[in-house]
C-alpha cells in the first residue's frame, strides 16, 4: 500500500471546497501560461499545454479563463513570467519529497519552502539529494466504485500501460511518460473518470511512518499543496489509510 493513490483520494474531496477549488485553477492558469510560453499555444503541437487545459476543463474551469491563460504565455495578453524550479528534501522519518514548482521569484520562493519544511519536520536539501530515488511515470488513479476492473485492465493496457495495482479503494495505472496521453484518452473515451492523471514521479520504495511522524508528514504535505508557487509534490511515504483520514 503506497499511500500515493490515497493521498490523491483525499485531496481530491478536498479539492471540493471553494477555497482548495480557487487554489486549483491558480496552479492550472500558471501552469497553461508557462506551457504556452515554452511550447507555443497550440495545445495539438505542446503535450504539456494539452495536458493542463485537460485537467482545466476536468476541473469546470470557465473556457475565457483558459483562453486568457494561454493568450498570456503567447504574449498575445500581458502576464508574468515563470520559471521551472525543482526541489528536494526530506520529512520526518528520511521521506524524500521532490516538488516541483512554478516561480517569478526563486529567492523568496526557497525561503518560503525553507520555512515550511522546517516548521513541520523536515528540511529543505540540496538539488540531486532524492531525485535518484524517483523514476517519470505516467500516473493515474481511478477509485474502484467508479469502473469494472476487467474493463479499466483492458483500456490501459491496450493504450500501452506497463501495470495496473491496487492500493485500497482506488486502482493505479503507471505508464511511460510517452504513453501518458494515449492512455489518458483511451480513459476518457471509454468515460472512466479520473481522481489523478498526471506524468509523476514515482518513489522506487516506501517509508513507512506511524504515529506522530505520519501526522507530522501529512501536515508537511499540506502545507506544501497549498503554497502557491508548488505545481506539484511527491513523496515516498507509506501511511496507512486509516491514518490518513484521521489526518
Amino acid at each position: 500500500m503506497s499511500g500515493h493513490s490515497k493521498w490523491h483520494s483525499i485531496k481530491h474531496k478536498k479539492a471540493a471546497t471553494d477555497s482548495k477549488r480557487g487554489r486549483l485553477f491558480t496552479r492550472l492558469i500558471k501552469e497553461m501560461t508557462a506551457a504556452a510560453r515554452m511550447g507555443g499555444g497550440d495545445p495539438d503541437a505542446n503535450p504539456r499545454l494539452r495536458l493542463a487545459i485537460a485537467t482545466a476543463k476536468a476541473g469546470n474551469m470557465p473556457a475565457e479563463n483558459i483562453k486568457r491563460a494561454v493568450m498570456r504565455g503567447t504574449g498575445e495578453l500581458p502576464g508574468v513570467s515563470y520559471e521551472d524550479v525543482n526541489y528536494e528534501g526530506y520529512g520526518p522519518g528520511g521521506v524524500a519529497v521532490f516538488i516541483q514548482a512554478l516561480t517569478d521569484n526563486r529567492n523568496r520562493t526557497v525561503a518560503e519552502l525553507r520555512h515550511i519544511f522546517s516548521k513541520n519536520g523536515g528540511n529543505l536539501g540540496e538539488t540531486g539529494c532524492v531525485g535518484w530515488m524517483f523514476d517519470r511515470k505516467g500516473y493515474f488513479v481511478i477509485e474502484k466504485s467508479a469502473t469494472d476492473e476487467e474493463k479499466l485492465l483492458e483500456a490501459a493496457l491496450t493504450a500501452g500501460a506497463d501495470d495496473m495495482r491496487e492500493d485500497g479503494d482506488n486502482f493505479e495505472i503507471l505508464t511511460s511518460p510517452e504513453n501518458f496521453e494515449a492512455v489518458r484518452a483511451a480513459l476518457e473515451s471509454d468515460n472512466i473518470p479520473t481522481v489523478a492523471a498526471e506524468v509523476s514521479m514515482m518513489p522506487q520504495n516506501y517509508v513507512k511512518l506511524e504515529g506522530k511522524s505520519a501526522q507530522t508528514m501529512l501536515k508537511l504535505m499540506e502545507a506544501l499543496e497549498d503554497h502557491e508557487d508548488i505545481q506539484n509534490v511527491w513523496s515516498n511515504f507509506d501511511i496507512d489509510e486509516s491514518e490518513m483520514n484521521g489526518g
